[in-house]
C-alpha cells in the first residue's frame, strides 16, 4: 500500500513514441503520445516526450546537443532538438518539453515508416534516447515506451547500460497500442545495438527465428499495459494474441488495461474551428445544421434520413468486409453513408464504386483530411465501427462527444466504452453487436434506425452520448498508479 507521501511525490517521466500529435501521425498512438503527457503535466509531474525528427516536422526547435551513438561498429551522430506542446486547464498553461532525435542518415526521409531499414532506424532511435539522458541531465523515474519502435529500451537498460550508475533504478512501462504490428527483424540487429547474443532464445527476444522488438518490450519491461481492459484479456487468447498469447499469459500479473482518453481541447463541438457550426447540449439544433452542410459538401441531397459516418483506415481490421457483405441490403434502407479514409485498394475501390452507383446515398472521400473528419463526426447521426479487433479506438470516443451515435462490435476498447441503448431504461450510449457477421451489423443498423425514427428517444440517446466523460484526467491517474507500480517492481 502506498503511503500518503508516496502518493504526493511528483514523478519524472520520459514518454518515448515514434509519432506524436501535432508533429507526426499515422494513427491513435500519436494522439495518445500528444495528449497523455499534457494531462500528466497538469497534475504536476515532470513529463517529457521524445520522438524522431522526421523531415516532415517543420516546427521551430532549439538545438540542445549532439553526440555520437555507437551502432553497427560505427558512430552515428544524434542531434537533440527541443520544442514543446502546451497543456491548458482554465487559465493554467504548462509547457511539455518535446525532444526530437535528429540523424540525417536515418530520419531525413519522406514519411514515417515503410523504409528498408526500419530495424536500424528505430534501433538507433532507442539507443539515442538512452544516450541522450545524461547529455541533457534528465534522469526519469520511469521511461514509458510505446509499441515496437521503442521495444529495445527495457532490454538495453538491463544489458548494455547495466553497469552505468546513471541508469540505475530507471523503471520501464511498455504500452502495446496494437499487437498486430510487431517489428520482427533479422538477428544481426542485436550486434548493431550491442546487445548480448545470449538474449536470442525463446525466453528472450527470439520469435520464430527473428528478433521481435515488441516481444523484447513485453519480456523486459518492468510493467506492461495495453489500451483497454478487454483488449488486455483478449490478447491472452490465440484469436487476438498474434502468437504472443503464451508470453502475455505468463506476464499476466504485470499486464494491465487502461482505456485511452480524449483531448477535449481538440475534440469538442462547442469550440471546434473545423465544423460548420459549433454546438453543445444546449443548442443541439446546430448539429442539424452541420448535417445539412456535410450533405451539401459531399454532394448528397439534404434530406432528413439517418446519415451514417465512417472515418477509418480502410483495412480488414476495421470490419469493412462486413460492410461490403451487406452493402446491397444497407443501401435499400432510407439512409445515407459518408466515408473518409485510405488503405487497401479493394476498399478504396469499393467505396468509390458505391458512390458512383449511388450518388444520392453515398459520399466518399478517399485519402485523409483532418478537418473533414471533424465535420463528419459533427454532421453524421451514427458512426460505424464494426471492427474485427480494436485495442482501444478513438473514433467512438470522438463520436460520443459530438453526439453521433456509435454502432460498434463488442471487442477491445469498443466493448469497454459503448453500451447498448436500453429503450425501456434510457441507459446506454450506442448500439452493439458481438458475433462477427454482416447480418449482425445489419440488425444493429436497423435497431439504430428504429430509435432514430422516435425523435424524443433519439434526443435522450444523444444526451447520454455527449455526457459520457472519456477525458484524459481519469486515464492519466491510472497511468500514474501504473508508473508507481513499475517503479516498485524495479526496486524489488
Amino acid at each position: 500500500m502506498n503511503t500518503g507521501a508516496e502518493q504526493i511525490q511528483k514523478l519524472k517521466i520520459l514518454l518515448v513514441s515514434a509519432e506524436v500529435v501535432p508533429f507526426a501521425k499515422t494513427g491513435g498512438l500519436a494522439d495518445v503520445a500528444g495528449s497523455l503527457p499534457k494531462a500528466l503535466a497538469l497534475m504536476g509531474h515532470d513529463v517529457r516526450i521524445v520522438m524522431p525528427k522526421y523531415r516532415m516536422i517543420k516546427q521551430p526547435a532549439t538545438t540542445l546537443v549532439d553526440f555520437p551513438v555507437e551502432v553497427g561498429g560505427r558512430k552515428e551522430t544524434a542531434i537533440i532538438r527541443q520544442t514543446h506542446i502546451e497543456a491548458f486547464k482554465g487559465d493554467e498553461v504548462k509547457k511539455v518539453p518535446v525532444y526530437l532525435v535528429d540523424n540525417y542518415h536515418f530520419f531525413d526521409r519522406e514519411g514515417i515508416y515503410c523504409h528498408h531499414d526500419e530495424d536500424k532506424r528505430f534501433g538507433f532511435f532507442s539507443k539515442a534516447v538512452l544516450e541522450m539522458l545524461p547529455q541533457i541531465d534528465f534522469k526519469p523515474d520511469l521511461i514509458h515506451c510505446n509499441d515496437w519502435q521503442s521495444g529495445p529500451i527495457p532490454l538495453m537498460l538491463k544489458d548494455v547500460y547495466r553497469n552505468h550508475p546513471f541508469y540505475a533504478n530507471i523503471a520501464t512501462l511498455f504500452t502495446v497500442h496494437n499487437l498486430l504490428y510487431q517489428g520482427n527483424w533479422n538477428k544481426d540487429i542485436l550486434e548493431f545495438l550491442g546487445i548480448n547474443e545470449k538474449y536470442f532464445n525463446s525466453e528472450g527476444v527470439e520469435f520464430y527465428g527473428q528478433v521481435s522488438f515488441i516481444k523484447t518490450g513485453l519480456v523486459y519491461a518492468d510493467i506492461i499495459n495495453t489500451v483497454s481492459n478487454t483488449y488486455a484479456q483478449e490478447i491472452q487468447t490465440p484469436e487476438y494474441g498474434e502468437k504472443l498469447e503464451g508470453l502475455l499469459r505468463k506476464r499476466r500479473d504485470s499486464l494491465y488495461g487502461i482505456i485511452n482518453g480524449l483531448d477535449y481541447q481538440e475534440f469538442n463541438p462547442s469550440i471546434d474551428p473545423h465544423i460548420y457550426r459549433q454546438y453543445s447540449l444546449e443548442n443541439l439544433n446546430d448539429k442539424k445544421a452541420n448535417k445539412e452542410a456535410l450533405q451539401k459538401e459531399l454532394g448528397l441531397p439534404q434530406r432528413d434520413v439517418p446519415l451514417l459516418g465512417l472515418v477509418s483506415r480502410l483495412v480488414d481490421q476495421k470490419g469493412l468486409d462486413l460492410i461490403e457483405e451487406i452493402t446491397d441490403d444497407l443501401l435499400k434502407e432510407d439512409i445515407q453513408l459518408v466515408v473518409l479514409g485510405s488503405g487497401d485498394a479493394k476498399y478504396e475501390d469499393l467505396f468509390t464504386e458505391l458512390q458512383q452507383k449511388n450518388p444520392d446515398k453515398v459520399g466518399a472521400h478517399i485519402g485523409f483530411n483532418a478537418p473533414l473528419a471533424q465535420r463528419i463526426y459533427a454532421g453524421s447521426d451514427m458512426f460505424l465501427m464494426p471492427s474485427r479487433f480494436e485495442p482501444c479506438g478513438l473514433g467512438q470516443l470522438i463520436s460520443l462527444k459530438y453526439g453521433t451515435i456509435p454502432l460498434v462490435r463488442a471487442t477491445g476498447g469498443l466493448a469497454d466504452t459503448i453500451k447498448e441503448f436500453e429503450v425501456n431504461f434510457n441507459t446506454g450510449n450506442g448500439f452493439v453487436f458481438t458475433e462477427y457477421k454482416g447480418s449482425e451489423l445489419l440488425k444493429t443498423v436497423d435497431r439504430a434506425i428504429e430509435v432514430y425514427n422516435k425523435p424524443q428517444l433519439w434526443q435522450v440517446l444523444i444526451r447520454n452520448a455527449m455526457e459520457a466523460d472519456f477525458s484524459w484526467d481519469r486515464s492519466a491517474h491510472e497511468y500514474v498508479k501504473l508508473y508507481r507500480l513499475g517503479m516498485k517492481k524495479r526496486a524489488d
